[in-house]
């Protein structure tokens, strides 16, 4: 089960779950992100990035997360590609040099020292140029954890396949076009003058998880880092400012995913790889910004994770009966409004709201917005509101 498969496509239970359950929408939170996004300054992809602008993303994503923890110098999503990418024609020539390349990374990510705070956190630019170059020739077997049949249109695999006995590391290193490199160490370069490179300061290895992953759920997901309690997305998107409704819900499922408070995630934020910004938010905020008021932290994690254990939430319903299905599911779980209480955010109705049915104008228009999606129930059910828990930090400055 893929969260962010299931986020995507907005017919399936666990898009229609959020949905529902994040009242306000994307709006509010999308305003608050680009307020805190004051700068004009953009690092656009080179002309040679083409339609690899997804590699460069996952190089970039990788580089940063080892100037906070080398823990683990070759990423799971990358020893799983290598492995995987066995089951091709020539695919064990494939995964010998991909078993390479993790030895060749391994020993360049501890001989340069990444996590070190006594250093900055870019090196040298011709030795920030070979890393890169290692990072990019992973970020194509990543290709094939993800999607095999998207791994065949990687140069990795077309080279291989074109001339198995010429296949070797060396060739591999050499395929990745000098603007895809470039790209990358612009993006590391910007890094290491700005808000991140602050909050690896003031971090410690020991305190820093990269590509978080959730034991113990039935979903695929990693996320990028939680940093000393802040969970962070790195976004590479070509309009940083554009904060997509899917990113949003992504990042609050990484938070949703973790019920047993493993990471004592209190903040979350996206840094920004081609504008250099980092957009935080203490975790209650970022609840209250999406609607997310019909439950505290904890409920919320709780019926997530029922949703997740009584169906395929990532796959949307093709036949009638599975639709019925969802439906009665998602009714199950819905939250209930009492009397007297909005019927969008379900909190409690202003003393002087007389013969008043909702909390706000935002209310009201969103409540037509749900219940077209069918996302709201028909009349409202008795119960009591619960209110949100206060975070357990204080709020970090973004």
């Amino acid at each position: 089960m893929s969260l962010k498969g299931g986020i995507h496509n907005p017919r399936t239970p666990l898009r229609r779950f959020l949905d529902r359950e994040l009242s306000a929408g994307p709006r509010l939170l999308r305003e608050n992100f680009r307020a805190q996004h004051r700068t004009d300054s953009l690092l656009a992809p080179l002309p040679g990035v083409g339609t690899e602008a997804g590699t460069v993303g996952t190089s970039i994503d990788t580089r940063l997360r080892l100037a906070f923890s080398t823990a683990a110098p070759v990423d799971l999503p990358t020893r799983i590609g290598i492995e995987l990418c066995g089951q091709f024609g020539h695919g064990l020539r494939m995964r010998a040099v991909g078993n390479e390349l993790a030895s060749r990374l391994t020993c360049t990510v501890h001989a340069l020292d990444l996590a070190n705070r006594d250093l900055p956190l870019d090196r040298a630019h011709d030795e920030e140029e070979d890393l890169a170059r290692l990072l990019i020739a992973a970020a194509w077997y990543q290709v094939c954890a993800r999607s095999a049949f998207g791994f065949t249109y990687t140069p990795l695999f077309l080279t291989a396949l074109e001339n198995p006995d010429a296949f070797t590391l060396d060739r591999l290193l050499r395929l990745p076009h000098p603007d895809l490199v470039t790209d990358v160490v612009a993006q590391l370069h910007q890094a290491a003058d700005g808000p991140l490179a602050d909050l690896r300061a003031r971090t410690r290895p020991a305190d820093c998880t990269p590509g978080p992953t959730f034991p113990g759920t039935r979903v695929t997901a990693d996320a990028d880092l939680i940093a000393d309690g802040l969970l962070i997305d790195f976004k590479s998107a070509r309009n940083p400012r554009g904060l997509p409704q899917a990113d949003a819900w992504q990042l609050l499922g990484y938070l949703l995913l973790d019920d047993a408070d493993r990471y004592t995630i209190d903040t979350v934020g996206f840094y920004l790889t081609r504008s250099g910004v980092l957009a935080t938010w203490p975790v209650e905020e970022y609840l209250t910004l999406l609607g997310a008021c019909r439950r505290n932290l904890t409920e919320l994690r709780t019926v997530f994770h029922e949703l997740l254990a009584s169906c395929q939430a990532d796959a949307e319903p093709l036949t009638p009966a599975e639709e019925t299905s969802v439906q009665r599911l998602l009714q199950r779980l819905a939250p209930v409004v009492a009397p007297g209480h909005c019927p969008t955010c379900t909190q409690p109705l202003p003393d002087t709201a007389q013969r008043r049915t909702y909390c706000s104008p935002r209310c009201r228009g969103r409540e037509q917005t749900l219940r077209n999606k069918g996302l709201l129930p028909e009349t409202p059910t008795p119960a009591v509101p619960i209110q949100h828990t206060r975070s357990r930090r204080p709020p970090r400055e973004g």
